[in-house]
């Protein structure tokens, strides 16, 4: 059990990444806030069968929610929606691969935040981790040589981090804030509950300001559902990680994200990898193995 929250991260980490390039490319289509809707949308459903499924395995019944995780789940499932719209938003700016390294700037506020509202304990070593691994990633999204730096992908991205960071550690609260069951149930139902919340929201949301959009989801639903899934599926596996070990060290060990976004961005969308990177994904390593030492 001890390090089974790294598989699930690392796992989480790469269905990420193909559910992020898959919502890149439908914002062309869809827009940001429609790319943003799909993977709440259609990962909903997908989320009931990952609970039913649990419930299954471990033969728990599901923990009764209350008004007192109610707030935590609400607060994380706006924040998700914020950081995932930001996030999307500064790809459609700036490349792939580098917008993703200015959102995995993440651990260091989840960091702050686990301290402040959770009261996790970050060892001297844990806390050389993140920084190193947060160093190489500001390299990794460092201009190319003759490139434009944009302050505008830089301002989404940070600000995307910052919603993720308050979404992991308010879901992880929320988590262990259940009364009941095992930390494959708990999690699950979690995921469930922010989905349905999220799914509501951006539903009524569009419903209100833009139905068309609406109506291309619908449109485009083989893309948006295969987006949905795989949202839904990395979802399962941060929870489960969550419930496991400290948000910091999970969001840490996420930063593999920035090889799988390596690989995505030049076979997707051609974009060719520069030394500077290179040496900003050795201290990510550098930066991970410290964290799994810790």
């Amino acid at each position: 059990m001890s390090l089974l929250w790294a598989l699930f991260t690392v796992l989480a980490g790469a269905a990420q990444t193909l559910r992020n390039a898959m919502q890149r490319d439908l914002i062309e289509r869809l827009g940001v806030v429609g790319a943003t809707h799909v993977r709440f949308l259609f990962g909903f459903p997908f989320a009931l069968v990952f609970l039913a499924l649990m419930r299954v395995v471990t033969g728990d019944p599901l923990p009764p929610l209350s008004m007192a995780q109610l707030p935590m789940v609400l607060v994380a499932a706006l924040a998700q929606i914020f950081a995932t719209g930001l996030m999307l938003a500064a790809m459609r700016s700036k490349s792939f691969v580098v917008a993703t390294a200015y959102t995995k700037t993440e651990p260091v506020v989840v960091a702050l935040f686990g301290v402040m509202f959770l009261g996790e304990h970050l060892g001297a070593q844990m806390s050389l981790a993140i920084l190193v691994a947060t160093s190489g990633v500001l390299l990794t999204a460092w201009p190319k040589q003759g490139g434009l730096f944009s302050w505008q992908a830089l301002a989404y991205g940070l600000s995307a981090a910052a919603c993720f960071a308050l979404s992991a550690v308010a879901f992880r609260a929320a988590i262990h804030a259940l009364p009941s069951g095992s930390f494959g149930i708990r999690a699950s139902t979690i995921l469930a509950a922010g989905l349905f919340l999220q799914a509501l929201m951006l539903t009524l949301w569009l419903l209100v300001t833009d139905r068309p959009v609406l109506r291309a989801i619908i449109a485009h639903w083989r893309p948006s559902l295969l987006a949905g899934f795989m949202g839904a599926f990395a979802s399962q596996l941060w929870f489960l990680a969550f419930a496991l070990a400290s948000a910091a060290a999970v969001r840490t060990l996420a930063l593999v994200e920035v090889f799988y976004a390596r690989i995505i961005s030049g076979r997707m969308f051609k974009e060719v990898p520069t030394g500077r990177e290179g040496l900003g994904l050795l201290l990510i390593v550098a930066g991970v193995a410290l964290l799994l030492n810790a």
